[in-house]
């Protein structure tokens, strides 16, 4: 069996530029124009106050009332809650926001018109936050953990190229991660790039923000062309009698024909492209659970982790670490633990690769901490050679 198939990674790409490169033509502005407001996200601290401005982009026939409505009436008081905008005037109101207690609130208003297009522009997403000291510490944490998972992938790449091989390496992870990668830079180029898939995300979530922002698009980008390096590496360099296995194999077709479908579903209008782009982050998610099983299994059977960067768990081990704690840090800034305890799935994730990721240190600086190079290759080749099973060499390791 090839150690490479590229059939699945060819068909992710190939409904990638399908993705990309379909026409999409929406309207995004309104006729008509209201109400609005200065700015529709705001930071304030508790005990403190900041302000925003209603505005007026033209006159009315007729007084036009605007109520501001507060979703969680304890975490903010607003200053005036109401004001009256006179027929044939055109007029601004400053509204005084003090910060009471930590959270995330949108404020939105109603009026005694039928009209609701003068007022659907009037909205604003407060955040409420504890502490400025910790705003900027999580942004630091935020910046050092990209950066850390981004380099993270170079020491495997430089021990390939330094060691001209990658016997250690586990096919099976290395392909999951070219589907995964190529899956969730799909995702991320579709709402970042594509207007048609932000106006429906914004019709299904009408006051909410893009998930996905411009470090998004580039560490998924980034990662997958840095898989690529490695699979180029896969390629040339000694691999011994490693292959993709059948099981790892049979769940790439799997991904890749769900992707098949719900790509046709998609071109069909049978659901819409927002939702292809769904199905390809469920797809990444179930990658990164499982794609570190193969490696780790690896490890344990050759009894050694050479060929195996221990400086990209390193790495992955710092990013993941601090991107909880980053996490644990917004929680409590915006009083906001359901993002963690109710939707403990990004939590949840980012432990999972962390204690993967012990497992591994444990596996190079204690269980297999004497493995050499020699050892390992010999390990190799007992694993892969049925009639080596039996030879002096293995039965010297099993001892």
């Amino acid at each position: 069996m090839r150690f490479f198939n590229s059939r699945s990674f060819q068909t992710c790409i190939y409904f990638s530029c399908i993705l990309i490169l379909v026409p999409h033509k929406i309207a995004l502005a309104s006729n008509h124009t209201g109400l609005t407001v200065s700015s529709h996200d705001i930071l304030v601290l508790v005990n403190d106050s900041t302000s925003f401005d209603i505005l007026a982009l033209e006159s009315f026939k007729q007084d036009v009332e605007a109520k501001l409505l507060t979703q969680h009436e304890n975490l903010v008081k607003l200053i005036p809650t109401e004001h009256i905008f006179k027929a044939d005037t055109i007029e601004n109101v400053t509204v005084t926001v003090s910060g009471l207690n930590p959270g995330h609130l949108v404020v939105s208003a109603e009026s005694q018109l039928n009209e609701t297009w003068i007022i659907e522009d009037l909205f604003v997403r407060i955040t409420v936050a504890n502490s400025r000291s910790i705003i900027y510490i999580s942004f630091i944490f935020g910046w050092i953990y990209f950066v850390a998972w981004s380099v993270s992938f170079y020491p495997q790449i430089y021990t390939n190229f330094q060691r001209k091989s990658v016997i250690g390496l586990n096919f099976d992870f290395v392909y999951l991660n070219i589907v995964g990668f190529t899956l969730y830079s799909v995702f991320n180029c579709g709402l970042y790039w594509i207007p048609a898939l932000q106006a429906e995300y914004a019709k299904r979530h009408p006051r909410g923000l893009n998930p996905v922002l411009l470090n998004d698009v580039v560490f998924s980008l980034h990662a997958a062309f840095a898989t690529i390096i490695t699979i180029a590496q896969c390629l040339i360099y000694e691999r011994g009698k490693q292959s993709v296995s059948k099981t790892a194999s049979g769940m790439l077709s799997l991904f890749a024909l769900i992707v098949i479908i719900t790509a046709s579903l998609a071109i069909a209008n049978v659901i819409h492209w927002l939702d292809f782009l769904y199905y390809c982050s469920y797809i990444k998610l179930t990658i990164t659970i499982i794609k570190y099983v193969p490696q780790a299994l690896m490890n344990y059977r050759r009894k050694s982790t050479v060929g195996w960067s221990i400086g990209t768990i390193l790495l992955d081990f710092t990013g993941g670490t601090l991107s909880m704690m980053q996490m644990i840090l917004n929680a409590y800034n915006y009083d906001d633990w359901a993002s963690i305890f109710g939707d403990p799935t990004k939590f949840g994730l980012g432990l999972f690769s962390v204690l993967f990721d012990v497992f591994f240190m444990l596996q190079h600086y204690v269980f297999y901490r004497h493995a050499t190079e020699t050892t390992s290759s010999e390990t190799t080749v007992s694993e892969y050679s049925p009639a080596s099973r039996s030879s002096p060499i293995r039965e010297r390791e099993v001892a």
